[in-house]
């Protein structure tokens, strides 16, 4: 089965994590999967200081930390999304959130209000009651799902993910 991607966008607190993790776990039963979660503000700490992995990172190798359940990749240097997508190896289904100008097939997310800024990079939108559809211009080429109905977001993600060809 070739890698296929999809991506998920939305603001803050719209709901995009917990989505990503009910998609997964409806998916996970038939692909193989990886996340790709962008970190804008850079925020994300993911090694403890103090500990070999962390004493590596600090040098500004590479590092990668590998046992018998995982492997964990430090990285000093910002990676394009299409190595990204190389790295994490042998799945079928890549999801990323964020990122919201990849030309990738896309939902965003949205609760209480819609921002039109994200129409122009956007495939289908997901929204739940409290967005009132009546109050916005939504261009007619946006697919509309309901944010609560997972099983409707994945039959969208595998009809809509685009494959991506690896050199």
């Amino acid at each position: 089965m070739p890698k296929r991607v999809v991506a998920f966008t939305g603001p803050s607190n719209s709901g995009k994590t917990t989505t990503i993790v009910k998609v997964a776990q409806l998916l996970k039963s038939t692909y193989r999967l990886a996340i790709v979660k962008h970190d804008p503000s850079d925020k994300g700490v993911f090694d403890k200081e103090g500990k070999d992995s962390w004493k590596f990172s600090q040098t500004g190798a590479e590092v990668v930390v590998t046992s018998p359940t995982r492997t964990t990749f430090f990285s000093q240097r910002p990676q394009e999304i299409h190595s990204i997508v190389k790295l994490v190896g042998d799945v079928d289904l890549v999801i990323i959130e964020g990122l919201k100008t990849l030309p990738f097939p896309r939902i965003a997310i949205f609760r209480n209000e819609l921002d039109s800024a994200y129409f122009p990079h956007s495939n289908a939108l997901a929204i739940d009651s409290s967005v009132d559809l009546s109050k916005y211009s939504v261009p007619k080429d946006l697919d509309i799902l309901d944010l609560n109905d997972t099983k409707a977001l994945c039959e969208w993600i595998e009809s809509h993910a685009q494959v991506v060809q690896e050199s």
